[in-house]
């Protein structure tokens, strides 16, 4: 089958190759796969920068198909349902944290970006039946993330008010609908002014340019503070957000893409009482109610492109320059 693989021996780093197809063992399926979807933890590995990466993986967490053949003890109801695969692997019983086998599909087991994906039976779940193929695929991994950041780290309310750091990527712009959807008064930043009109189409309250000066004195005039804010960057931008924090808020922060910061407004933490919290991916009861939330509310993924197998060097590099307006998708 077709497959885009890890290659470091490539410019590029990826390989679109043939890779042979392996039997099924117990407990799993093989899903043709309509359509996959990129993640930044795709490019790190690319990059090096992710642990365990070895070359000849198939790369890709996000993958929507069909099941085309079960494996022993299986139900064959699943087969030629149309499925999202939840990628989280191994999380475990606590839903507080994962368990120490947890991985995510992508590497170091094989991942989304073939012709076939061969995935344990019980990480499928029925494609909602309103999203496309394109939609479907992006959901997975990203959804999952936002869900946990909104729903249990950050326990959004009704009449909450949230700000979503960085919309335009695809985590960020799941957790300003998940808001939306459960009725909190959502604000968000972002480095576009086109990607701001987008976020106010879809209802956010405010929309705060980040590169200008005065967004932290401005967020604050218009808002009077967040009871949460969900961010992906953290670097020295985590002071800022301490500005902008309620007293008794919360900052979740599912990756930090700009580093560590150089220093900590610690004061300002504790005087405030505020609470920052870290988030992974989710638990297996998240994945199940981030999918009835968006089933629910009809949410569907923001598609920035769709790219084919053969330009998959491209999607990849789009993602890396984040130029991108919603999800990268990948067509086999």
């Amino acid at each position: 089958m077709k497959a885009i693989t890890l290659d470091r021996s490539q410019p590029s780093k990826l390989l679109l190759t043939n890779v042979q197809e392996v039997p099924l063992t117990k407990g799993e399926v093989r899903v043709l796969v309509k359509a996959a979807a990129l993640n930044h933890r795709d490019e790190w590995c690319r990059q090096g920068l992710y642990p365990n990466i070895k070359d000849g993986v198939i790369l890709g967490s996000d993958g929507a198909g069909i099941v085309i053949e079960v494996g022993e003890e299986v139900n064959e109801n699943w087969l030629q349902k149309e499925v999202i695969i939840n990628p989280a692997l191994n999380w475990g019983n606590n839903q507080k944290v994962q368990s120490t086998s947890f991985e995510i599909l992508g590497m170091p087991r094989n991942g989304t970006l073939a012709e076939t994906v061969i995935v344990p039976a019980d990480r499928l779940h029925e494609k909602p039946s309103h999203l496309t193929w394109e939609e479907a695929a992006a959901l997975p991994l990203a959804g999952l993330t936002a869900f946990r950041a909104v729903t249990y780290q950050g326990d959004i309310q009704a009449g909450d008010s949230l700000l979503v750091t960085g919309f335009g990527g695809g985590v960020a712009q799941f957790a300003v609908q998940f808001g939306l959807a459960i009725g909190a008064s959502v604000s968000t930043s972002t480095s576009s002014d086109v990607k701001l009109k987008k976020a106010k189409d879809l209802g956010v309250v405010n929309a705060f340019n980040y590169h200008n000066d005065n967004w932290i004195s401005k967020a604050n005039e218009e808002t009077s503070g967040f009871d949460v804010i969900i961010d992906g960057a953290v670097g020295d931008t985590l002071n800022q957000l301490i500005q902008v924090a309620k007293p008794g808020g919360k900052i979740v922060f599912y990756g930090a893409t700009l580093g560590n910061p150089s220093k900590l407004e610690a004061r300002k933490i504790f005087w405030n009482q505020l609470k920052i919290l870290g988030t992974t991916m989710g638990s297996d009861q998240d994945f199940e109610g981030m999918v009835s939330l968006v089933r629910e509310h009809r949410i569907k993924p923001i598609i920035d492109q769709v790219f084919q197998f053969e330009q998959a060097a491209e999607a990849f590099d789009k993602m890396r320059e984040g130029k991108q307006m919603g999800k990268i998708v990948l067509l086999p």
